[in-house]
């Protein structure tokens, strides 16, 4: 056993939970995965990497596969809009173009940054209890920096100049969460990435796994937003102020309103809701101010 080398991962991570009986699996695998690499940046950078791959399409793969079992349609928010295959295809090259050409760098420097900032690495993990508020922190502060520069986005020319390429899809598929410009995909990235960075930098709490976590909760948020399809169990049915598949499909059918990511609350206290109930509510509030006003 002595003899055998530290050059493969396996190896160390034998090092790792021999000595370090307290770190739970996650912990030492976690652990075994730096010591091996060597290179702190390099390794935060594969594993990242990984995992929003794994994530985005691996997420994706269940709206894929529903589009093509007839009884998962009743659940489909604009049916008689099925995406095809070809179009599948050439959403996913150009999200993998992005992936590789525009978010890899950000990826790559998130480590320094943050660790700058104040960020965690090591282990133990911090507790759950701590992770959930940080990552419900992180949805609030991403939704209003989403909001308000989604909305921005749909003024004149930056809307052709920006963000007309995410509405080529006007039934949106969860592939094309991220179908977008790059300058797009910086601009809202900044949401993503830099709520947690702010968050370290004003409290100097914080730690990459949570950073994780969030990223992955903020992936599957995307995805379901755009998969197209509001089932039963979908999670805005049990939080109602949460946006769901439903919110955000209506903003890309009808290209303006619902223009938050995660919440209502910002869409329904400025009054830019999408849809049919939302529009019946403006007529009627407008109708109720000039009857008021002839009444003077």
């Amino acid at each position: 056993m002595e003899s055998r080398s530290r050059s493969d991962y396996f190896s160390v991570l034998d090092e790792v939970s021999k000595y370090n009986v307290q770190l739970n699996t996650a912990e030492r695998l976690w652990a075994a995965w730096y010591l091996w690499m060597q290179n702190d940046i390099l390794a935060t950078g594969i594993m990242s990497f990984v995992m929003h791959e794994a994530v985005y399409f691996g997420r994706s793969l269940p709206f894929i596969i529903a589009d093509f079992i007839p009884y998962f349609h009743k659940y489909k928010i604009q049916v008689q809009k099925m995406p095809t295959l070809k179009e599948q295809w050439q959403c996913t090259y150009v999200v993998l173009l992005s992936h590789f050409t525009v978010e890899l760098p950000q990826i790559w420097l998130f480590h320094p940054l943050a660790t700058y900032c104040g960020m965690e690495f090591g282990v133990p993990f911090p507790p759950l209890w701590k992770m959930a508020m940080h990552i419900a922190i992180f949805f609030v502060m991403e939704d209003a920096w989403h909001y308000w520069f989604h909305r921005l986005l749909h003024h004149g020319p930056l809307y052709r100049a920006i963000h007309k390429m995410h509405h080529y899809y006007s039934a949106p598929f969860g592939l094309a969460a991220e179908y977008a410009s790059p300058i797009e995909v910086m601009l809202l990235g900044i949401g993503i990435i830099g709520s947690p960075i702010l968050w370290v930098s004003l409290s100097g709490d914080l730690h990459l796994i949570t950073m994780y976590l969030w990223i992955t909760l903020r992936l599957f948020q995307a995805i379901d937003a755009h998969s197209g399809y509001d089932f039963p169990w979908s999670l805005r049915h049990f939080l109602p102020f949460w946006a769901g598949a439903d919110h955000h499909d209506l903003h890309h059918e009808k290209f303006i309103g619902n223009y938050a990511s995660s919440f209502r609350w910002w869409d329904y206290m400025l009054d830019t809701e999408a849809g049919v109930e939302a529009n019946k509510r403006r007529r009627e509030k407008k109708l109720k101010a000039i009857k008021a006003q002839k009444q003077q």
